[in-house]
């Protein structure tokens, strides 16, 4: 059968010119007649009889946003990661010989400054980093100068198998497929889509995944735990208890006994009530308060495997087994392991993948990319001390280059970029270095000068 979006594209193996839909009945005709069923409706599926045809949208960001909605851990680690992923701009950034340079600004940069009416870039990244938190992507698109965000639930990565040496070899990313509930879908190129999914699936091509995943059982057992602590308060802080029968009892009257106290007592909207017993119970205390049961250590470990699954030191979020080790030193450590193991890599792909919707209209260059600048973000800055150091260095290392004849203008663009090759050279050396000899006559040296009396 030929390959579904092949049929689409109107492309065979006696075709090879490729061609876009012309309208979206186009579309969901050849659609129908690749698959041999009813349109649009169908498009959940991910198999065709030649493999899969594409990567479905991910079906639990609604469950993922309740999760950030209620659960607190996951909102402060959501909340510490928007705040300072949202804080730079983005700007153009040469490269001299495959080294990273000076940073530099357009007005093609303008979509990603003001990327919708009142909107800023700071609304832009936040809405990238929340999107990837809860659904592990993040898609834009452009419409004229605005920016447009397209819900990660209802898109779908169109796919098509590769061809290499007569055998299929993986899968090429032929689009987007994007469909609001009851709206007919659009379909959008890749080169019209910036997709920002910094974890891969591991059981996709080109989705991403989210970093709550993992850890959902762990947010079920912190609003268990909570529910708990609701509980115990509630039901006036009683204990858990331990009652023991007569012998007398019969086992028919145990049974019965063991049935009722179950169906009254047992499971967490039972927990902690007050108990009462006829004649013949002896009742036992097992537990009496928290501190005994350890709750506060059992619940910061789930909080803890939280933030670790979020790239978050605990510290930054304020949880308890952060705050237990928590001193200005330990603070600064954990401020660098955010910075450069969670939020820089962030930024890093962001601008990868928002590149090519900004890029002018001949393209870029290879000596050029876009990338961020993170000069004004407040989290990052280092403490005065530290940044008064740092200029000190920098003022050295200016006047010895201009002393060793580097023109000024050189010696600050490349200290600022940190890139040496920048520098230019007057052609001037210090009097150190010149032969004897070779340097411009003085008076004591020109014949014509009269010597001074005495000599």
């Amino acid at each position: 059968m030929t390959s579904l979006w092949k049929a689409v594209r109107g492309r065979t193996a006696a075709d090879t010119e490729e061609r876009s839909v012309s309208t979206i009945d186009d579309y969901a005709a050849a659609l129908q007649d690749a698959l041999g069923y009813g349109g649009w409706s169908a498009l959940g599926i991910t198999q065709t009889q030649e493999g899969q045809a594409a990567e479905k949208a991910p079906t639990d960001l609604v469950g993922y946003a309740q999760m950030f909605a209620t659960n607190p851990v996951v909102w402060a680690c959501m909340i510490a990661r928007m705040s300072v992923f949202s804080a730079p701009r983005f700007q153009w950034q040469r490269l001299n010989n495959g080294q990273p340079s000076e940073k530099f600004g357009t007005t093609d940069l303008l979509p990603l400054e003001r990327p919708w009416l009142g909107g800023t870039t700071q609304d832009l990244l936040a809405r990238m980093i929340q999107d990837v938190d809860l659904a592990g992507n993040s898609y834009w698109t452009r419409a004229g100068d605005e920016m447009v965000r397209l819900r990660p639930d209802w898109v779908q990565i169109v796919l098509e198998r590769r061809r290499l040496h007569d055998g299929d070899l993986g899968w090429t990313r032929y689009g987007y497929l994007y469909q609001e509930p009851g709206r007919d879908p659009v379909f959008l190129w890749p080169e019209e889509v910036a997709h920002f999914a910094p974890t891969p699936d591991p059981l996709a091509v080109f989705r991403g995944m989210s970093w709550l995943t993992p850890v959902i059982r762990e947010t079920q057992n912190d609003n268990l735990m909570a529910g708990h602590k609701r509980k115990f308060m509630e039901n006036a802080a009683t204990p858990n208890l331990v009652v023991r029968l007569s012998r007398e009892v019969t086992p028919e009257a145990f049974e019965k006994f063991k049935a009722k106290m179950d169906s009254s007592h047992r499971g967490i909207e039972n927990a902690y009530k007050t108990l009462y017993l006829g004649g013949g119970a002896d009742v036992s205390v097992v537990g009496a308060n928290f501190k005994e049961l350890d709750f506060s250590a059992t619940q910061g470990a789930g909080e803890t495997r939280i933030a670790a699954a979020a790239g978050v030191p605990p510290i930054i979020v304020g949880l308890s087994e952060g705050l237990q080790a928590a001193t200005y030193s330990n603070y600064g450590q954990a401020r660098r392991r955010f910075a450069d193991g969670t939020i820089h890599p962030l930024w890093q792909n962001a601008a990868g993948s928002l590149e090519h919707l900004v890029a002018p209209a001949g393209g870029l260059t290879q000596a050029v990319r876009l990338w961020y600048d993170a000069a004004d973000v407040p989290f990052l800055r280092e403490d005065r001390k530290d940044a008064a150091e740092i200029q000190g260095i920098q003022s050295r290392t200016i006047r010895a280059l201009v002393d060793a004849g580097y023109t000024p203008e050189s010696v600050q663009r490349a200290v600022q970029a940190e890139d040496w090759a920048l520098l230019v050279h007057t052609g001037l050396f210090s009097v150190q270095l010149q032969k004897p000899g070779d340097g411009t006559p003085g008076p004591a040296d020109d014949p014509s000068t009269p010597p001074e009396e005495g000599a």
